[in-house]
């Protein structure tokens, strides 16, 4: 029996085309319930490994679904839901509706990016006075922000932003701005992502 992967949920039925999907699958499409669709491939198992190459192909198909067409919003899933019939998976968009179409209307036209500051080893910096800097600059253009992890004694922020696509020039130059006040620090930043920090929606059983 060939089982549904999902990558994500997006407001209509019509994304499919070929590309290298998980698990050696070679096209994604939509499974539909009451406009909602899920973004799918074919797989042969419930249970996919999460290896590397699967791990980046899940969300190459994230962003290329994001800029495909002038882009389109899609509600990311984690890696690892797949469902054994396509009725499962319509029972699961049916009883999620609310929650997929709130998500939808969060992150509409927005996408998520990633800022981690680092200071060199053993260096004494104001953690307080930095976080300050950031938000003066990246505050006012995010929509919303979240603070993620300090895994490591050198990081001094690690945030993750939700930004207007409209929006990605000017929150560019910001950080270039915080580049230039701030030599002594590194400033990573990365994405585009599909928008994970920003959604809240937990589908349930796989079969």
């Amino acid at each position: 029996m060939t089982n549904r992967y999902v990558y994500g949920v997006v407001d209509g039925d019509d994304v499919a085309f070929e590309t290298d999907a998980v698990a050696g699958a070679d096209r994604v499409y939509t499974i539909s319930h009451r406009r909602l669709g899920a973004v799918v491939s074919d797989i042969d198992t419930t249970d996919p490994e999460e290896t590397d190459e699967d791990a980046q192909r899940h969300d190459d198909v994230l962003r290329e679904i994001m800029t495909r067409d002038g882009g389109r919003t899609i509600v990311p899933m984690q890696f690892g839901m797949a469902f054994e019939s396509d009725r499962a998976l319509k029972n699961v968009l049916r009883g999620a509706r609310p929650a997929f179409r709130r998500a939808i209307r969060d992150i509409e036209g927005r996408v998520e990016l990633g800022l981690k500051v680092v200071r060199e080893a053993g260096a004494d910096v104001d953690a307080d006075a930095i976080e300050a800097a950031v938000a003066d600059e990246l505050e006012p253009i995010a929509a919303q922000s979240v603070p993620n992890d300090l895994f490591s004694d050198r990081l001094v922020l690690n945030r993750s932003y939700l930004v207007e696509r409209d929006e990605r020039e000017a929150f560019d130059t910001a950080i270039a701005r915080l580049e230039d006040e701030h030599d002594d620090l590194l400033f990573r930043y990365t994405g585009p992502f599909a928008p994970y920090s920003f959604v809240d929606v937990t589908i349930g059983a796989q079969r």
